[in-house]
């Protein structure tokens, strides 16, 4: 495993799980690998079967012109060959099963689950020797899943589908095929193609990771390099210690991760973060009493999504279900937003329902970090809120928006994660026009600092960024972000340069 930078060690709480085989420093590389398997989501919409790009499910839609399944125009005329599509175009060209074209091609498509375990089964013929090694060791979680309600489904869906039609009854036996059904349900991770749409890959070696909402170790994922995997820690990490990765989005509420890892994964996290009823300090989930004045609602157990929710301060009580029922209204709200174009109208729509709730929710709550999110990519990129003609005011709005969200990431993906790396390339800018303008107001100082020392925090914050970004595959967003924040390090140190 590398140079052994972590050993693989086994509990019955835990199954499998590593820890650092020796001191490890923030940004030191874990381990490289390459997917199992790679492929479409489940319940994807219609979309290339090579690069995932959404396609018209339709009649006139793109068709492979061998198997007649979904490829985009780009793929099919490439000339190249196809990697990823390959092995089921084989199968289904072999067994003339075709596609069938569906009226709504922004709903998820039942035909296109079976992509990615045929591809699991595909890869296991093609390399048994890492099936044995790395793949067989793997949880699969069979009896739970077969108390769920997708394993009927999926029998019919998939595994019928495979084993009749497709012709795959002899290579593949039905436990086999649910079997990478859950391979992939429990273990896989998300991963962006190059243009940025979603895919998801089987990654033995971060599978062994244990969970936890505060991970410890970052991965990037490399599409132009067969979805290779890049895994280092994000903080330094001393031998022996946990590792620890995330099946869930660190930045949504307690009871979300919960039934999401109940649902997906089977297990009820007990992580510090899990069971602090404020997240660890950041009141991520609390809401804001109405009863007196300064009182936190918190979740009397956070583990129990029924449990009561209570005012630490005049001990005011409501029930779990109120709570989430709040919180989904409030939820539908701004998933209304997301429709609007995005011109000054959007913007302002966020602003006044974050001021709407500014009673309800505390101020770091994970609605109103969402919010900040869509705010932070509006100030200073849509028309009548451009960067230049940002006032002092709106500026300093977008300096606070990004360290609000950088107080939640600080806690909740410490260190060299890339979530941290986005918001501070979002907050560099701001930062130097503040200083400029400043300085040509003739004023000496911002909050007491000369514009030397604000021109060099603001390098400092791209500096970060930039080494962070740089783990990323340059042909993505974040990779060619990159490049924008080296570029733009290299021209304000110049600047500060000139000022001595």
């Amino acid at each position: 495993m590398g140079d052994s930078t972590y050993k693989v060690l086994e509990c019955p709480e835990l199954g499998r799980y590593g820890v650092a085989a020796r001191d490890l420093k923030a940004g030191e590389l874990l381990f490289e690998e390459t997917p199992f398997a790679v492929g479409p989501k489940l319940d994807s919409p219609p979309l290339c079967l090579e690069c995932c790009c959404p396609v018209d499910g339709g009649d006139g839609g793109p068709r492979c012109a061998r198997c007649g399944w979904p490829l985009c125009e780009d793929c099919s005329a490439g000339g190249g060959e196809l990697v990823y599509h390959r092995g089921e175009c084989e199968v289904f060209a072999a067994n003339g099963v075709r596609f069938r074209p569906v009226e709504d091609s922004t709903a998820g498509c039942v035909q296109l689950d079976c992509i990615t375990p045929l591809r699991v089964l595909l890869a296991k013929e093609a390399d048994e020797a890492r099936w044995k090694r790395e793949i067989e060791p793997m949880e699969y979680h069979d009896a739970e899943r077969r108390e769920g309600a997708n394993w009927k489904v999926d029998e019919n869906n998939i595994v019928a589908f495979l084993r009749g039609p497709c012709g795959l009854g002899k290579r593949f036996s039905a436990e086999l095929v649910q079997r990478a059904i859950g391979l992939l349900d429990v273990n896989a991770f998300e991963g962006r193609t190059g243009s940025g749409y979603s895919c998801r890959g089987l990654y033995p070696q971060l599978a062994i990771m244990a969970h936890n909402c505060v991970p410890n170790v970052v991965h990037s994922i490399h599409p132009s390099n067969g979805f290779r995997m890049v895994a280092r820690v994000a903080v330094d990490v001393k031998e022996g210690d946990k590792l620890y990765t995330t099946y869930t989005y660190t930045l949504t509420g307690t009871v979300a991760r919960q039934s999401i890892l109940k649902a997906s994964k089977f297990f009820t996290c007990r992580c510090t973060r899990c069971l602090d009823p404020t997240e660890l300090g950041t009141h991520f989930s609390t809401l804001l009493c109405s009863k007196c004045s300064g009182g936190l609602i918190t979740s009397t157990d956070p583990l129990d999504e029924n449990a009561e929710w209570k005012c630490g301060q005049c001990g005011f009580k409501t029930s779990g279900a109120a709570v989430q029922k709040a919180v989904m209204t409030i939820h539908n709200e701004i998933d209304e937003l997301a429709c609007f174009e995005y011109e000054a109208g959007r913007l302002e729509a966020y602003e006044t329902v974050y001021k709407k709730y500014r009673s309800v929710l505390h101020p770091l709550h994970f609605i109103n970090t969402s919010i900040r999110h869509s705010l932070i990519e509006l100030y200073g990129r849509i028309p009548g809120y451009e960067m230049a003609e940002l006032p002092d005011v709106l500026l300093e709005r977008k300096v606070e928006l990004c360290r609000s969200i950088l107080r939640v990431l600080d806690v909740f993906e410490p260190g060299k994660s890339r979530a941290r790396a986005m918001i501070l390339y979002e907050l560099h800018a701001p930062l130097i026009m503040l200083a400029q303008s400043a300085f040509a107001r003739g004023e000496d100082q911002r909050d007491g600092k000369s514009l030397k020392q604000q021109l060099n925090e603001a390098a400092q914050i791209l500096e970060e960024c930039g080494a962070i970004l740089d783990w990323e595959d340059p042909a993505t967003p974040e990779g060619i972000l990159a490049n924008v924040a080296q570029q733009s390090l290299a021209q304000l140190r110049q600047s500060i340069e000139t000022l001595d």
